[in-house]
């Protein structure tokens, strides 16, 4: 398989199809960046705010399961810039082939990473945000819809975003935001993307880093139960939406999102508090029902928890099906 599903981005990226896993902190750790890879797709490791021992442990367990090209998702603008100065440092050490950023734009960041010979992926919300990281020299986009789970940059639906950035980009540009099955992706190859991104469908796995509890969510949520909100927002810039689905916090049965802080829950010691930015994770103990359960849109697609090299291999046959009929 593979055929006429191959895009730039697969030749940019040295994988099979063009489908990647989006780089979720705390949740894309190493054993699920090497499934996607090894099943023919590209992972990014989500290492916003993680301590760079984490990063140099997750990356050589990367590389101990696969031989393939993978890369590792930074936040500027959630992490502080002196920890922030040392993650650049490891992954230039490192020769991690390819880094993806988000939100606010830091045009030293892009030109320092190109100057190690690293490949630039940057998640915009907005036609604007991708001229402006163009410029800056990213080498592919990430067109992020409104649709999309977790921290979400833009308020335009994804087809009218995908369709904005294409006509201002020169190089290629992924799609993400609510995208789970082959529909979805046959969808956006003929609406001129060069792939998709995909979060929430690949969260559901085995191989996820995310707890049982928030992938039993994902499985039996509807689209409906999706929420845009500000109020997760301890770790993060104020001001920031994220989708999720709505739990006690979300309903105001829990406080006040900006009063004192309270703690929930404990990560090796680290406190975790209601109303931050952190999702439930294996490592783990706490209140996880109160936590941000990110979710994207099409949440309701999602009805099994299934290894993830299944679920792209059942992708890329519906995708290529529709294609070969004409989308009919």
């Amino acid at each position: 398989m593979g055929g006429h599903l191959s895009t730039r981005v697969c030749d940019l990226l040295d994988c099979r199809y063009p489908v990647v896993l989006a780089g979720m902190g705390g949740v894309a750790r190493s054993e699920l960046v090497a499934a996607i890879t090894n099943a023919g797709g590209f992972g990014f490791l989500g290492m916003v705010r993680e301590p760079p021992s984490l990063i140099r442990k997750e990356v050589e367990a990367v590389r101990r399961a696969t031989s393939q090209r993978f890369g590792v998702n930074l936040i500027p603008a959630a992490t502080d810039s002196e920890l922030l100065e040392r993650q650049l440092h490891t992954c230039i050490d490192l020769a991690v082939p390819v880094v993806a950023l988000f939100w606010e734009l830091v045009p030293g960041v892009v030109e320092r990473l190109r100057d190690a010979g690293i490949l630039v992926v940057y998640q915009v919300g907005s036609a604007k945000e991708a001229e402006t990281a163009q410029r800056a020299g990213a080498h592919i986009m990430i067109a992020q819809g409104v649709e999309a789970g977790g921290h979400v940059r833009g308020t335009t639906p994804l087809k009218r975003l995908l369709s904005e950035v294409i006509a201002s980009s020169d190089v290629p540009v992924l799609a993400s935001g609510g995208i789970v099955d082959g529909r979805d992706l046959a969808d956006a190859l003929s609406s001129g993307a060069d792939g998709v991104v995909i979060g929430t469908a690949f969260l559901a796995s085995p191989e996820s880093f995310a707890h049982d509890y928030h992938k039993e969510r994902i499985v039996t949520a509807r689209s409906q139960e999706t929420f845009l909100t500000d109020m997760f927002h301890i770790n993060w810039p104020i001001g920031a939406p994220v989708r999720v689905l709505q739990n006690s916090a979300t309903q105001g049965l829990r406080g006040d999102p900006f009063g004192p802080k309270s703690v929930i829950g404990e990560e090796e010691g680290r406190p975790i508090y209601l109303f931050s930015t952190d999702s439930p994770l294996r490592s783990m103990t706490g209140d996880f029902e109160a936590m941000a359960l990110y979710a994207g849109q099409g949440v309701d697609r999602i009805d099994a928890i299934i290894p993830v090299g299944d679920r792209l291999k059942a992708i890329v046959a519906e995708a290529q099906r529709l294609l070969s009929a004409g989308c009919e």
